[in-house]
């Protein structure tokens, strides 16, 4: 009772307001995803579904995470419960979103390590605490140790990497939504 109802998502309206908000066209998307443009224009009018595979690529095109198309991509509530029993069991490493639809946050949970090497820039603030477990975080050149209860807040643009250092850690990452005019963009000389 009171719990969002699934239904099918429809990412291809999160993915036409992600690439219209970073102002590009479906051709510089083909070219950073490696998908072609009409299999992007049917993704975005909701005539291809696409694979895992395919929407991390779209994803990556567009400087997201698969997890965060999907977010909002569910229709918005505004009060949604979203169940821990309900989540997929997959082996670590894993991302689970803690908050559906288009909204002004989201929430992630990761499980497990990930690929460590991969760096994020986020437009918009964020906060990551550590549930359970440690981690390791590369940010403006200093490496920061958290452990369980700790906190670490990245102001929007902050490059950043992370890694856990003990199995099973659960990274939680609240971060203002991108497309969300939270911060100005700094003037270009």
């Amino acid at each position: 009772m009171g719990d969002h109802k699934e239904q099918p998502l429809r990412v291809g309206a999160a993915v036409r307001r992600r690439r219209r908000a970073l102002d590009l066209t479906l051709a510089v998307v083909a070219q950073r995803s490696g998908l072609s443009v009409p299999f992007l224009s049917q993704i975005e009018n909701e005539r291809a579904r696409p694979s895992r595979s395919s929407l991390e690529k779209v994803a990556d095109a567009l400087r997201t995470t698969a997890v965060e198309l999907l977010a909002a991509a569910d229709p918005a509530c505004s009060v949604d419960v979203v169940r821990a029993e309900g989540a997929e069991q997959v082996p670590a490493p894993r991302v689970r979103s803690l908050v559906r639809g288009h909204h002004q946050m989201h929430a992630s949970e990761f499980t497990g390590d990930h690929d460590a090497g991969r760096e994020f820039q986020f437009r918009n603030d964020q906060l990551m605490y550590v549930a359970d477990g440690a981690v390791e975080i590369e940010a403006e050149g200093r490496a920061y140790r958290l452990g369980r209860g700790d906190t670490l807040y990245l102001t929007g643009g902050v490059r950043h990497r992370w890694r856990a250092t003990v199995a099973e850690t659960r990274l939680v990452v609240v971060a203002v939504a991108e497309h969300i005019e939270a911060v100005r963009d700094k003037p270009r000389r």
